[in-house]
């Protein structure tokens, strides 16, 4: 085969046509901020006049669905780390809310006070195997993303420090059904990872507008 046959046949790096579509991440991480968000604040013990279930409704809409939307985009964009991440999360807010709807409201429905605390500490103890899963996934995410920028970085890793606080609280809780000190530490670890998706969310919304308005990610920390 002579040189020139040779390069006809070797794939070149840049013949992939553009996606065509816009960078979904900023929406994604907005959905995963905003639901979290309403969820550890629930945690942190702020919605002491509130139900305390406004996080629900939106772990289908926004937090599940519209963070498998992005996935669906992140695909068709070829970011593989986009595309895991928000499927994840999103699948983890839809299966989240079904847990509560079929499992949680039914049992505490059906309580009766000779096994209350029994039954109070089986669901913690769910939540809690529960939350530990998604923190295993999380915490090679973390190290995954340290190729990224640094404020996706500290997402995953605020992330992974709130799921694993609030995996302790739950093992710990017990027969408790309001939330224990460790778990409200976990909510208030859950708004700060909020705040930083969301400002994460704003800078790539900012980025992909081309204005002169940007927002600093910071650089990744492995190269």
């Amino acid at each position: 085969m002579s040189v020139s046959e040779d390069r006809t046949v070797q794939p070149s790096a840049t013949s992939l046509p553009p996606s065509g579509i816009a960078d979904p991440a900023p929406l994604g991480l907005a959905a995963f901020a905003l639901t979290t968000f309403l969820l550890s604040a629930k945690n942190a013990g702020w919605m002491t006049h509130a139900t305390g279930d406004a996080w629900l409704g939106f772990a289908f809409a926004y937090g599940g669905f519209a963070q498998l939307c992005a996935a669906m985009w992140e695909f068709r964009n070829r970011n593989v780390v986009g595309a895991t991440g928000f499927g994840t999360f999103g699948a983890f807010w839809i299966g989240l809310g079904f847990w509560v709807l079929l499992v949680v409201n039914p049992a505490v429905a059906a309580i009766k006070p000779a096994t209350a605390a029994a039954t109070v500490a089986s669901l913690n103890h769910d939540l809690g195997w529960i939350l530990l899963g998604f923190g295993i996934f999380t915490l090679y995410v973390t190290v995954l993303v340290t190729q990224t920028n640094t404020a996706l970085f500290t997402t995953f890793l605020l992330l992974f420090v709130t799921l694993i606080v609030l995996c302790i609280g739950n093992f710990n809780a017990g027969s408790a059904l309001l939330p224990t000190g460790t778990i409200k530490v976990g909510g208030y670890l859950g708004i700060i990872t909020a705040l930083v998706a969301w400002y994460t969310s704003c800078a790539g919304m900012a980025a992909g507008m081309g204005g002169k308005l940007r927002l600093p990610v910071g650089r990744a920390l492995v190269r």
